[in-house]
């Protein structure tokens, strides 16, 4: 029941609106900064994000958001951030994971990678359809998004750009700008056999977004985020 309480508590709409921005940073939000994105007052935005914690889909701590140290360096704020743990409801209840980790357990085994990777880029092609591969960083970030990546642009230098989810704003396709995802959608199996599921979402990604456009799919693994990144083609050479 837990799980049920957590989700129903994104009923409220200006709850699920808190909860989506801290979600899309990525890192610490403060409670000033999530009530002005959510336009709300600090207080109430205070009240939901704490209902939000106790629910276990934030995480809370504290820190001083003015950067310094020290006598004068004022009180730590709270923070918030998105909690790692799954949550999901199935009624009437299913457990497809633990039939994921079955076939993955028996795939790794037998040593079935290059049938995995191949049937993976099958699927992708065919979610793609009769359209053509992507056409830059921006339209694979929209795809990506419409997939539960949580994709966002990165330049060499960490500079953001627009998130991903085909929003708003201009993003520019500098040559050391890359794809990063914040959420792998095959996380929990993912954690136990690493190199067969990101060796099979990277062919699913490369399915799907096309080998034969301006943009490819690489791994790249980074704590907390999915192993595939997303990069302008033309930039490299190999």
């Amino acid at each position: 029941m837990e799980d049920i309480d957590a989700i129903a508590a994104l009923q409220d709409p200006v709850r699920r609106r808190l909860y989506e921005y801290v979600a899309a940073q990525g890192r610490e939000v403060g409670r000033n900064e999530a009530a002005e994105a959510a336009g709300v007052a600090r207080t109430l935005a205070a009240h939901h994000l704490d209902r939000l914690t106790e629910v276990g889909l934030l995480e809370s701590g504290s820190r001083r958001l003015t950067g310094r140290s020290g006598p004068g360096a004022g009180r730590p704020a709270k923070v918030y951030t998105r909690a790692r743990a799954e949550r999901a409801v199935s009624l009437p209840v299913r457990d497809y994971r633990t039939a994921a980790e079955l076939l993955a357990e028996v795939a790794e085994q037998a040593g079935l990678d290059a049938g995995l990777y191949a049937a993976a880029r099958r699927r992708g092609e065919a979610l793609r359809g009769s359209a053509a591969p992507c056409g830059g960083l921006e339209e694979a970030m929209a795809v990506l998004a419409a997939r539960g990546y949580e994709p966002h642009l990165e330049g060499a230098e960490g500079a953001e750009g627009v998130e991903g989810a085909g929003g708003a704003g201009e993003t520019t396709e500098a040559a050391t700008c890359v794809v990063r995802m914040r959420n792998c959608p095959f996380h929990a199996v993912a954690e136990r056999f690493p190199p067969l599921v990101c060796g099979m979402n990277l062919a699913l990604l490369e399915g799907l977004l096309g080998t034969d456009g301006p943009v490819r799919a690489r791994m790249e693994a980074r704590p907390g985020e999915c192993c595939v990144v997303v990069e302008s083609s033309k930039n490299n050479s190999d």
